[in-house]
């Protein structure tokens, strides 16, 4: 995809006369939008400028149709009550997955407006919490560290313990082995989420669940406090967790985290435009999979 810059430059026409031309095509394919057969969505955030401004965006991730639906701006209950209200009672009813991150106010309107779906938290988002607490281990052991005249010992580890093992390359794997000896507590909590995979491969909910009790005890008395912390939200959130065994490969569970890759992308390269109105036409241009009307004689892709 041209930036706006790019795409103007390249048909000798003012920014404007991109963005006129780009909103007005969105529109019109926003007005002939197909809603019917939608049985999987999937919802996350996006940081769309500095100061903590945030959109709320929902996918259609069925195997048969991926797809940008709907953008809000914020990210709070109201503006996903919004989304439920835009596509309305029948279709909602439709709804037979909704996948999300922990974020309460997705939970709760789930919960609310899709209540005969099946609510699937994100793996990658889940995965993402135990990352986070890892590199917290990682930050505070080795700060005591370097308190004790200790600079070597984690230093360039952060995105080794971060990494999959299989991922890793030879000096990486073997620099992971060399901290495997020592018993330090960023040790411990690499084990502790690299164990964490395992409740992926289980094939029946039940035995996820033992699984899923046991890791969540070790983790409570492993002394790691950003672990205590994970276990107690695991604990919190174990139902949802578990809904991810009901709804196995019934949809494209990693299409959430590609699309708002690209939505990143996106909005990086309508640089000049700064407003919601300008993100919000530039991620439906991009993501939406919009019908065209028969006059539009010029695509800006």
């Amino acid at each position: 995809m041209l930036s706006w810059k790019e795409t103007a430059t390249r048909f000798h026409v003012s920014w404007q006369t991109v963005y006129t031309a780009v909103e007005t095509a969105v529109v019109w394919g926003r007005t002939h939008l197909c809603l019917d057969g939608i049985e999987s969505i999937g919802v996350d955030e996006l940081s769309y400028s500095k100061g903590h401004h945030y959109l709320t965006l929902v996918y259609q991730i069925d195997h048969t149709c991926k797809r940008l639906l709907w953008i809000g701006h914020d990210r709070t209950a109201a503006t996903f009550s919004r989304f439920f209200e835009w596509l309305g009672p029948e279709r909602c009813q439709q709804l037979k997955f909704v996948t999300s991150d922990m974020w309460r106010a997705f939970i709760s309107t789930v919960a609310r407006k899709a209540n005969t779906a099946v609510h699937v938290l994100d793996r990658f988002h889940v995965m993402r919490l135990f990352s986070g607490a890892v590199d917290q281990v990682r930050r505070d052991e080795a700060r005591r560290l370097r308190a004790q005249g200790d600079t070597a010992t984690l230093k360039h580890t952060r995105w080794i313990l971060l990494k999959r093992k299989e991922n890793l390359d030879e000096p990486q794997f073997c620099r992971l082995n060399e901290l495997m000896k020592i018993n330090y507590a960023t040790t411990r909590a690499y084990l502790l989420k690299e164990s964490f995979q395992q409740f992926w491969q289980y094939k029946s909910a039940g035995w996820a669940g033992k699984f899923l009790d046991l890791w969540v005890k070790d983790a409570t008395w492993s002394r790691l406090k950003p672990f205590a912390k994970l276990a107690c939200t695991i604990r919190e959130h174990r139902d949802l967790l578990l809904n991810w065994f009901k709804a196995r490969e019934a949809f494209a569970a990693g299409a959430v985290e590609g699309f708002n890759l690209k939505a990143r992308v996106t909005t990086r390269m309508a640089y000049g435009f700064r407003s919601y109105d300008h993100a919000e036409t530039a991620l439906y241009h991009r993501l939406g999979n919009l019908p065209e009307p028969d006059w539009l004689t010029h695509r800006f892709t």
